[in-house]
């Protein structure tokens, strides 16, 4: 028998979608990731966890903290070797988020997806600089859709 997702992760990915697409689409056009956004996607993917798991999701909450952590520390190192912004903490955030929804274990896949689509993108079209929130987001959903029932 084919198992389908249940009512509260139908509405939890509709929410996901709205929010990654404010992500994506502000992060395009002023290259920053709104704090409101990153808040709102890392709180809803704890309770939407604690709901669906019944007791406090250790693995979401570790996600949350190592995808910050990660990204943060990573992009100080950046920072104060080149004097340049290579990953801001909007990005962090964004990281955190996607930790807070699928567990620290996915965060690695995450990772890999999205900076190796966001660098095909890049030598393509020859960019040396873009939003890497969109390249993110698609990655965080594409797990999200993928970890779904059914």
């Amino acid at each position: 028998m084919i198992e389908h997702p249940d009512p509260v992760q139908i509405f939890a990915t509709i929410w996901l979608l709205a929010l990654l697409g404010w992500v994506s689409l502000y992060d395009l056009r002023y290259l920053r990731i709104p704090n409101a956004a990153n808040a709102l996607l890392a709180v809803s993917g704890i309770v939407t966890a604690m709901i669906t798991t019944a007791e406090v999701p250790l693995a979401h909450v570790w996600g949350a903290l190592l995808g910050f952590g990660v990204f943060a520390a990573l992009g100080a190192y950046y920072h104060r070797r080149t004097g340049d912004d290579g990953l801001g903490l909007g990005d962090a955030k964004l990281l955190g988020a996607a930790g807070a929804w699928l567990g620290w274990a996915a965060l690695p896949g995450v990772v890999a997806l999205s900076a190796l689509s966001a660098l095909a993108y890049a030598l393509v079209l020859k960019r040396r600089k873009l939003a890497f929130g969109p390249w993110l987001s698609a990655s965080f959903l594409l797990h999200w859709m993928v970890s779904l029932p059914g």
